[in-house]
């Protein structure tokens, strides 16, 4: 019995890090809706910082002193942040503000790497919590007691600060309706800065405390945002007391499910994650948003077939690239190849995002589930390679059917986090079935066979699927299916009215796309010969989006171009310089900032300045008066 006391205890431990950081990020989202992917930066940032300041200034200012200073530095970094990088982009769809935060995440990887090195740091311990605490012959750190304690602490004085004071009336309102908190007046500039100041510093505290008790390393922002994003979803946007109880349940079910249920102690979280979501979107202590008045996140203008010139660079364009095993060895065939493998997978993300309105944070699962179905098929089957590239996709199409249902029942972004969801359902499957998948070893020796085996063969057969794909997703765009489904994203009601049934065509939407990722994925496992759990996790799906994004979610070829120019450029700055995260979450920025509708966006934009504007047509009574 004692034993379970102490894991309970353990839980408790871990529950107060996990709050401050969830806490700070719920403050953000559920104010300024920002999907802020660099909240896990500012929590490593802070665990960076106050090793150094404990390790070297100890002597002057203390350990406590520099836990505090150091969350404060951090804070400072974060409004300098907000200041010079957010505010410009706060008018900009909301996704856009997601990509600017993982290329700032990026370049926060690659800038600790640079300053602290690559090397585990291993932080002093806390001066008068240095021992354990017998209870029943299990011995319970006595650090772990200060931070069980120091969580209630925090969750007092955050309720006093938002219940008691002015701004905290104000940041509650912002979080229920921001519209009508300017309408009252309220510069909500400077209240988007402050709010984004506190969450940074709770962040960067939640870091700092680690320090007595983890490594410090320059994983540990992944390490945490992915816990930090459920523990949000469960306790509600906006909701510090949802966040503290949030926080609790997931350290628990993390301490108790290896113990309970080892099979599925991974998925626990994410179980729990997706039956809130599907029951109460909102969280458990969140309250119902006002309305939107549009897809969050995205402006789409209608889609236009293309003209006779596009069509004729888009044909030149293939039969180029067609042409690279003429002059290119096989290294760059093997790089185009992915490329094109991932320009099928950026293109089915695009649809279901630019057509259908619905960002999915979890689409690498449909792509992962592709090769794993290739793989099995092929291995354990030793179907052919036809066959299986014909037959493995549909696994990604079961589980987009599957998923789906429940998926379209929402909007916006508890969409995207029951789709995030989900995806790491999946992967934690991958992950752990190893009788089936390998689990961590993968599946091993999927070759293709002698037909596509050379680089040159393999490499036709990737850009002809791709050239398929983009033509059969253009040909559902604007068929009546098509507008259907982009009347549903414009005008759910009104598409109503007129007798479209909305959830059946975005559930249909979502089926293609997860079949045409799945498809990728296919061809991805016979590139790489292999499939591991990575082909499901969260890193691909966020991938997808920054090349949707990049390209530009509002233009007809964004997924192709931003798959190329992505990969292309990660490729190629891995092979020239150490620091690749940092010049391309550099690029990434910069595109965001300077071209927030992307690379396919700011070019429409230049052509269309560069052409000549024609003359406004004549009216009908200073016709008449000329001819007089």
């Amino acid at each position: 019995m004692a034993f379970y006391i102490v894991q309970f205890l353990t839980g408790l431990a871990s529950a107060a890090s996990l709050f401050l950081v969830a806490s700070g990020l719920s403050i953000i989202f559920g104010v300024t809706r920002i999907v802020n992917f660099a909240h896990g930066a500012f929590y490593m940032l802070g665990a960076y910082v106050a090793f150094t300041l404990t390790e070297q200034f100890s002597g002057a200012i203390g350990f406590w002193g520099g836990i505090v200073v150091a969350a404060v530095i951090v804070a400072l970094i974060g409004v300098l942040v907000e200041m010079v990088l957010l505010r410009r982009i706060y008018h900009a769809p909301e996704l856009f503000q997601l990509l600017a935060t993982f290329g700032l995440t990026l370049m926060v990887e690659d800038l600790v790497v640079l300053i602290w090195g690559p090397s585990d740091l291993l932080g002093r311990r806390a001066p008068g919590f240095r021992g354990a605490v017998d209870f029943f012959g299990q011995n319970i750190p006595s650090y772990d007691l200060f931070l069980i304690v120091l969580g209630p602490v925090v969750l007092g004085i955050l309720w006093l600060l938002f219940q008691r004071t002015r701004w905290g009336v104000l940041v509650r309102a912002a979080t229920q309706d921001r519209d009508m908190v300017a309408a009252l007046g309220v510069n909500q500039k400077w209240l988007f800065t402050s709010v984004f100041a506190v969450g940074v510093f709770l962040a960067a505290l939640g870091g700092a405390l680690q320090i007595p008790r983890d490594a410090v390393n320059h994983a540990l922002d992944l390490q945490i945002i992915v816990d930090v994003f459920v523990v949000v979803v469960i306790g509600g946007l906006g909701s510090i007391v949802g966040a503290f109880v949030a926080a609790v349940l997931v350290s628990e079910l993390n301490a108790f499910g290896i113990l309970i249920f080892p099979k599925i102690s991974i998925i626990l979280v994410f179980l729990v994650m997706a039956a809130v979501l599907i029951v109460r979107p909102w969280g458990l202590f969140g309250k119902q948003e006002a309305p939107a008045r549009r897809t969050p996140g995205l402006t789409v203008n209608p889609w236009r077939p293309l003209t006779s010139g596009e069509r004729l660079a888009a044909i030149a364009a293939l039969a180029l690239a067609a042409g690279l095993p003429l002059v290119g060895g096989n290294y760059a065939l093997t790089v185009g190849s992915e490329i094109a493998i991932f320009v099928i997978f950026a293109v089915s993300l695009h649809f279901l995002m630019a057509v259908g309105g619905l960002a999915s944070f979890g689409h690498a699962a449909y792509f992962g589930l592709g090769a794993y179905g290739v793989a099995l098929l092929a291995k354990m089957a030793g179907l052919p390679m036809i066959v299986c590239l014909l037959l493995g996709p549909l696994l990604g199409c079961l589980g987009a059917a599957v998923f789906g249902v429940f998926a379209v029942q929402l909007s916006g972004v508890y969409f995207a986090m029951l789709t995030l969801a989900f995806a790491q359902i999946v992967w934690s499957i991958a992950f752990q079935w190893v009788a089936v998948t390998g689990g961590d070893n993968g599946i091993l020796g999927v070759w293709p066979e002698r037909w596509a085996a050379s680089p040159s063969h393999f490499y036709w057969l990737s850009i002809g699927i791709a050239a398929l794909a983009v033509i059969a997703l253009r040909i559902i765009v604007f068929s009546p299916f098509g507008y259907a489904l982009r009347a549903t994203r414009d005008s759910p009601l009104r598409g109503e009215a007129i007798g479209i049934d909305g959830k059946r065509i975005q559930w249909t939407a979502f089926v293609i796309a997860g079949t045409v990722a799945g498809i990728a994925g296919a061809l991805f496992a016979y590139l790489k010969g292999s499939v591991f759990p990575d082909s499901l996790g969260i890193s691909l799906s966020v991938d997808a989006l920054v090349m949707v994004l990049l390209g530009g979610v509002e233009t007809v070829s964004g997924g192709v171009v931003g798959a190329i120019v992505y990969k292309a450029l990660n490729i190629w700055l891995v092979s020239r310089t150490d620091l690749s995260k940092l010049v391309l979450g550099a690029f990434i920025v910069l595109i965001v900032v300077a071209f927030p509708k992307g690379i396919v966006g700011m070019l429409e934009t230049i052509r269309n300045r560069r052409r000549p504007k024609l003359s406004k047509p004549a009216s009908l009574t200073s016709r008449i008066e000329t001819a007089e």
